[in-house]
């Protein structure tokens, strides 16, 4: 539980970027290697979810072509492209806080895990309504 409560701390600092609230933490033997958050605004680029800076991120730490024994944490379900990159990176294991019935690529929507070639532990709903009031508080404010 402590890892998904930095994962919520970096889509916290996400907020004060204007951006969408999710933030990731990428955990091997114990220890978080890489951590952070959207990036898509301030890098202009909507390839820079949180999931795929800490998957760069952990293969730069660690100097390895795969993930197998790390941990994703997620404060929303991965989509599409973050599942799939998660797969090609094969992490090990995703924890992941809220649902997103809209865009998920994992327990919804394409599931992309169920036609990969890797397929990953997944645990969902970690700390769902703490993830979950974030992103629809800061939807709101939008309106």
């Amino acid at each position: 539980m402590n890892y998904m409560h930095q994962a919520l701390h970096q889509a916290k600092c996400a907020i004060s970027h204007n951006e969408v609230p999710v933030g990731a933490v990428l955990v091997y033997n114990n220890q978080i290697i890489a951590q952070d958050h959207n990036q898509c605004i301030a890098d202009q680029n909507p390839l820079h979810h949180a999931e795929l800076i800490v998957i760069s991120q952990g293969f730069a730490h660690l100097q390895t072509q795969y993930l197998n024994d790390c941990t994703l944490y997620v404060t929303l379900e991965p989509c599409p492209m973050c599942a799939a990159a998660i797969a090609q990176a094969r992490v090990g294991k995703v924890v992941f806080g809220a649902y997103d019935v809209k865009s998920g690529g994992v327990e919804h929507g394409p599931k992309i895990f169920e036609h990969s070639h890797h397929k990953p532990e997944v645990i969902g709903g970690v700390l769902e309504k703490e993830c979950a009031e974030l992103l629809v508080n800061f939807f709101e404010e939008k309106r």
